[in-house]
């Protein structure tokens, strides 16, 4: 893998530590998380962070082991890191840190004291929510190692505050049970139980979310290191807390060997490819259901749009297509009036996507054809034709007898034009493409209409379920005749004469829905069009010089800007609070993952990609630590905004790269 160390220069350096963010996943949708300084920057930052019933029910409750080094002149040496309200950073632990390193994907710390050397080591079990940190005297000594454990119980997302009851912390064998929900073990425990008061966190202050809460300092564990090789561990885990886990040096040898599974499993070609590969583990997760996909982390939880366009680099590309195959089996089951659910993380399946479901046709077709699993094809069949026909229900040109429960294209006005065979979607308040953002319940990019890349996906998967058929000798009824006209349509419609192709056709008036203006068709320049050329069925064959036009305007080091510069509405920085962020979510700011839409076409158009990575390669040590982040600024530095680990980001790079 690519080697991600940095020496004190890094480390020592608060605004540039703080900046790279590391993850550790258990393979359930919780983590440790933190930066290269140790200082918490999010409220997502923990070493203990638990997954619910779903990815997205986390709940953070080891939130820091503070080590200080209590030397034999009787000095104390503090090497942790908390930011406060006030804004002193204290302790300032960083500023003895001689390097960190990533091992197999492991953060590794050591700090230097003289001739004293300590490293720190942490891994999470796979499977299990449990946690081990291990402490090892490096050089030097003799010392006692002390370790406060500091606590909280609470959703991921929210805070505690002292105004409210401490967490309950029990005694237990070793160390102590906080709120019956994880238990904490290690040597020579000793209870404190105080609050600190009003600890910071930057990056929540710079999304303009709360920044502050209060933490509970629990107890304190301490050790002998009296010569190196001597180590300190504590273990944390939830669930059976009757369930010891194994020592600490088990469980992070085991983690290591895991994780050269994983990567030696795919047979990366290079040391990008297994950083990607192990990258892409984190994003695959084992729920009640079977496998799934967490969008992102720290706060998503699981997205079908998402999971689907990161579907073939995620599990094909890495070598899980027998874990892929289930879990499209669990979604073709999970259809509800022939449309996928866009997610659950607010608590209720929400079925606002035109999209999803169609990425869903596209994932499918893709898992059959490369893993040639002409079984699963077999199985799925009925379904994605329901979905088609369901949506062609609302021309009456193709009338069918589609099973009773295909969707009938009245959910959000979602339906094909009987005027022209095209997709046309769209209802009040709501954002049903990819391009989702709201503000104040309203529509950023609303994009009601006939979106091109809705469009795009709509004949490539009229396509893709007639070869399915034709593959398995079934009669593919009336989806060729479908797939032909709207081809036929998309070609008239969608070339505008500003060279480039309409982001939306039939676009309502801009006072929708009160206008009563004449429909019109969208020229804003954005990157949607380039699945009209990237898609195995795409409905039209690239112009170079129509692709080079756009990445003028769209491409920078790490992919596509969502909106051309000088546009209107056109976001430099993806900044603020959540109103102004989502204000120019799509309106500019960059999308790694369009990278590998934009790398298709420019192959299908006979253009060069050899020299098209170099960017995002770059950026793995960047932000999140051997990841891609979800979105950039708009304009140099492309400082990575959204959050640093971001599954598609990471798969489309991994599906796109040469191998």
């Amino acid at each position: 893998m690519l080697p991600i160390e940095f020496g004190p220069r890094i480390c020592g350096h608060l605004e540039s530590a703080v900046d790279r963010e590391w993850l550790v996943p258990d393979g359930l949708g919780g983590y440790a998380m933190g930066t290269v300084s140790g200082l918490r920057t999010r409220r997502y930052h923990g070493l203990l962070v638990v997954a619910g019933e779903t990815p997205a029910a986390r709940r953070l409750g080891l939130v820091s082991l503070d080590p200080e080094l209590i030397l034999p002149s009787g000095a104390v040496v503090r090497l942790g890191a908390h930011e406060w309200r006030s804004g002193d950073v204290d302790p300032r632990g960083y500023e003895l840190l001689e390097r960190f390193d990533l091992v197999d994907g492991l953060p590794r710390w050591r700090w230097r004291i003289g001739d004293l050397v300590l490293e720190r080591e942490l891994a999470l079990a796979y499977g299990r929510s449990c946690l081990a940190v291990r402490h090892r005297l490096v050089s030097g000594g003799p010392a006692r190692l002390g370790l406060a454990a500091v606590v909280t119980w609470r959703d991921s997302h929210g805070e505690r505050r002292a105004a409210g009851p401490p967490p309950r912390v029990a005694p237990a064998a070793g160390g102590a049970v906080v709120e019956d929900a994880f238990r904490l073990t290690g040597p020579d425990w000793t209870p404190e139980g105080q609050w600190w008061h009003g600890v910071h966190h930057r990056e929540e202050a710079a999304r303009g979310l709360t920044p502050d809460e209060d933490l509970w300092y629990a107890g304190r564990f301490t050790g002998a290191l009296d010569r190196p090789g001597d180590t300190v561990s504590v273990l944390a885990w939830a669930g059976d807390l009757a369930d010891e886990p194994p020592p600490a040096d088990d469980l992070i040898e085991a983690a290591r060997r895991r994780n050269r599974r994983v990567v030696a499993a795919a047979k990366p070609a290079d040391e990008v490819a297994a950083t990607l590969t192990l990258a892409a583990d984190a994003f695959v997760v084992r729920t009640a259901a079977g496998p799934d996909v967490v969008a992102g982390y720290p706060w998503f939880g699981a997205w079908s749009r998402d999971t689907m366009i990161a579907y073939e680099g995620l599990f094909l590309g890495t070598g899980r297509a027998d874990e892929g195959r289930d879990l499209l089996r669990a979604y073709a089951g999970a259809l509800v009036d022939g449309m996928l659910a866009n997610t659950a993380d607010t608590g209720q399946p929400e079925y606002n996507t035109t999209d999803g479901t169609l990425w869903f046709l596209h994932a499918v077709a893709r898992h059959v054809t490369v893993a040639k699993d002409t079984d699963l094809a077999a199985e799925l069949l009925p379904a994605l034709r329901a979905v088609l026909l369901g949506h062609l229900r609302t021309d009456p040109r193709v009338a069918t007898s589609a099973e009773p429960s295909a969707f009938r294209g009245a959910r959000y006005g979602i339906g094909v034009d009987p005027a022209d065979g095209l997709l046309t979607q769209g209802t009040a308040g709501e954002a049903l493409t990819w391009m989702d953002a709201r503000v104040d319940g309203e529509p950023v990019t609303q994009r009601a209409g006939k979106p091109v890349e809705v469009n795009a996906l709509w004949i490539n998967g009229l396509a893709a379920v007639t070869e399915l058929a034709e593959l398995l000798g079934q009669d593919a009824g009336p989806l060729p005749a479908a797939r032909d006209r709207a081809r036929a349509a998309f070609r008239r419609r969608f070339p505008s004469p500003a060279g480039w192709l309409y982001d939306v056709v039939d676009a309502p008036p801009p006072a929708y829905p009160r206008g009563g203006a004449a429909r019109h068709d969208d020229d804003l320049l954005r990157p949607n069009q380039l699945l009209a050329w990237s898609l195995p069925h795409g409905p039209l064959d690239p112009d170079p010089a129509t692709v080079r036009r756009l990445a003028e305007a769209l491409l920078t080091p790490l992919g596509p800007r969502s909106l051309a510069p000088g546009s209107p509405g056109y976001v430099e920085r993806h900044r603020g609070g959540p109103a102004e962020r989502d204000s120019g979510y799509h309106q500019g700011t960059v999308w790694p993952w369009l990278i590998g839409p934009y790398a298709d076409a420019c192959r299908r158009a006979g253009l060069p990609t050899d020299e098209l990575f170099a960017g995002l390669t770059a950026h793995l040590p960047e932000f999140g630590l051997g990841s891609v982040s979800e979105t950039a600024d708009a304009v140099a530095p492309h400082d990575g905004t959204g959050a640093p680990f971001q599954a598609w980001s990471v798969a489309e790079l991994l599906r796109v790269r040469p191998s």
